[in-house]
């Protein structure tokens, strides 16, 4: 059921970020393993995008991540603070990703509960980048792992929504991307209460 390295290799970034919602978010740390549906992502269209770390084909330490062959995650630290996980895509030297914003627990979410220490009844405890990651226990250390791997990887358990479900719109905190910020890159699924505010267009 994970999907298979080669899903990653497509080279529309805009088709995985819908595709990917509905797909189910893994991770085992310590032998504990915790899981979530994503219910809401952004695309990252690489060297032309003004909001991505790869616009005019940045490579620094932090970015040269983006620039593998799609499969593997891209884990930043944001502010200081939060920790994003972005899902790269398309092919070597392409570097296009996929932000997951938002998860809906699924397994294990008594340990997501002790990470963020709140019930998993509360919306906020995954919903968000950084909320999303902290839940599920990705840190820096998650950066550049395959997916296919043992650590973080994700699954296809046929969860399905209807194009009318899925609600595009601006992407979040990119206003620093000019004209690039205003492009419909954000996805989500229309009334999951885990979707990050703002959860109307």
């Amino acid at each position: 059921m994970k999907l298979p390295l080669s899903y990653y290799s497509n080279q529309d970034v805009l088709f995985l970020a819908q595709d990917l919602l509905g797909k189910v978010l893994f991770t085992e740390i310590d032998r504990e393993i915790t899981a979530g549906i994503i219910v809401e992502t952004e695309a990252y269209f690489g060297v032309k995008d003004k909001a991505s770390h790869a616009y005019g084909g940045r490579r620094t330490d932090r970015t040269e991540t983006l620039y593998n062959q799609g499969g593997v995650s891209y884990v930043y630290l944001c502010y200081g603070i939060h920790h994003l996980f972005n899902v790269v895509t398309s092919v070597e030297d392409d570097p296009h990703a996929v932000l997951i914003r938002a998860v809906e627990p699924l397994i294990g979410t008594e340990i997501m509960e002790l990470r963020r220490n709140m019930p998993a009844s509360k919306a906020a405890i995954s919903s968000g980048p950084g909320s999303a990651a902290k839940a599920l226990g990705i840190d820096r250390s998650f950066n550049k792992k395959d997916l296919n791997g043992n650590e973080i990887w994700i699954e296809d358990h046929g969860i399905q929504y209807p194009s009318d479900g899925i609600v595009t719109g601006p992407r979040i905190g990119v206003a620093y991307a000019q004209e690039d910020a205003l492009l419909p890159w954000r996805f989500f699924v229309k009334g999951n209460k885990y979707v990050s505010k703002p959860n109307k267009i």
